[in-house]
């Protein structure tokens, strides 16, 4: 099993940056899939960026291709999601979550998740 915290939310301005952190402990980090997902109020969950086990595949929504960037450093068990140019409309809780199945496994395939980090953007 491997658990998952994340960190690194807060309030910015509208084109501002953040970068969140995602802290794995449990069974080996490097051996997992990474992703990093987003709820808004009253939405459902969303991809936003998703990272193989080495780190040498990416792949990113649409809506934050350009503005964001996940990597992971397997040495720290750390996932990181750089967020820039930030809008309003990135305002969401944001997760990290790890599946064994590869980097474009849909979201129900992911097997454990953090307890979410609170982003808010203002306009």
């Amino acid at each position: 099993q491997v658990q998952l915290v994340e960190s690194g939310g807060g309030l910015v301005q509208a084109g501002g940056s953040l970068r969140l952190s995602c802290a794995a402990s449990g069974r080996t980090f490097s051996r997992y899939d990474m992703g990093w997902f987003r709820q808004a109020p009253g939405k459902e969950r969303e991809f936003v960026a998703a990272i193989s086990r080495s780190g040498g595949m990416t792949y990113y929504a649409d809506s934050v291709k350009g503005r964001c960037t996940i990597s992971r450093d397997n040495a720290k068990n750390t996932l990181y999601l750089q967020m820039n140019s930030l809008k309003p409309e990135d305002t969401a809780v944001y997760y990290c979550a790890a599946n064994g199945l590869g980097p474009r496994a849909p979201l129900e395939n992911y097997d454990y998740w953090g307890q979410g980090t609170q982003v808010t953007v203002s306009s």
